[in-house]
């Protein structure tokens, strides 16, 4: 897909994943939006990297924001790339260590998030993409983030594992239902990687978590996704795939 005179979009743009591939979008010279929730950093980051970088905050979500998203993007240029990385890990258990079932409300939110947020971000932008001139045979294409998780989940993972296998299975079936539109879906489904969704673990457990990869044998860094990222955006030939990005791991149960 070329991107000249096009606008980009990435959710989760504030760190992390959508940090990394905010910077590659602005650095090839396309106008990027940011999208994160209000609390985040989004502001700033905009601020910092120029002309070329607008915030619109957001929750996946949320029909209304993500709207107006999509509008702030389209208003700029036609929208041409979505790179969808806003998600949130937790933690539930089908019964926890006292006998009690795990907490529907917690994994209702993180379905919420990290399904449901995949599929809004989805069909608005690819509704803004079907509308576009055709550049070289396409009109647009949308990238989301799995997991390796969708496919070994760790315990306690089930929300999380749940939502990303969701993803996959939503990845070739709406790339078919785009394809006469002229508008590419893939997904990325990274391993353990350095970001904020790892924060939250002790320097042992992360350390523990890089020795476990293959090869390389460390924790992957944001700017190995968004080259992935970048690399789907310009292969016409992939399309309704998910792609490990994970050093050959295959996670343990615990």
């Amino acid at each position: 897909m070329r991107l000249e005179n096009a606008s980009a979009l990435v959710t989760g743009g504030a760190s992390g994943l959508g940090l990394a591939t905010v910077r590659s979008l602005v650095e090839r010279g396309v106008h990027t939006v940011v999208v994160d929730l209000p609390s985040s950093q989004g502001a700033e980051i905009a601020d910092g990297l120029g002309d070329l970088c607008t915030f619109a905050p957001a929750d996946v979500a949320d029909a209304e924001a993500m709207s107006a998203a999509v509008e702030a993007a389209a208003t700029v240029a036609p929208l041409r790339a979505l790179v969808h990385c806003a998600g949130r890990g937790g933690t539930v258990r089908v019964v926890d260590r006292h006998g009690v079932p795990g907490a529907l409300d917690t994994y209702r939110s993180l379905i919420e998030t990290n399904l449901v947020g995949s599929f809004n971000a989805l069909r608005l932008a690819a509704a803004a993409m079907v509308g576009n001139e055709p550049v070289e045979g396409e009109r647009g294409v949308c990238i989301m983030t799995a997991s390796v998780a969708a496919w070994e989940g760790q315990t306690g993972q089930t929300p999380y594992a749940s939502a990303k296998a969701g993803v996959v299975g939503m990845t070739l079936v709406a790339a078919r239902d785009l394809a006469s539109r002229l508008v590419r879906v893939c997904t990325i489904a990274p391993g353990t990687f350095d970001t904020p969704i790892l924060s939250r673990f002790s320097d042992e457990i992360r350390a523990n978590l890089a020795a476990a990869v293959p090869h390389p044998a460390r924790l992957g860094r944001p700017e190995e996704y968004a080259g992935l990222a970048m690399h789907i955006i310009d292969n016409p030939m992939l399309n309704g795939e998910t792609i490990r990005l994970d050093g050959a791991i295959r996670m343990p149960a615990r």
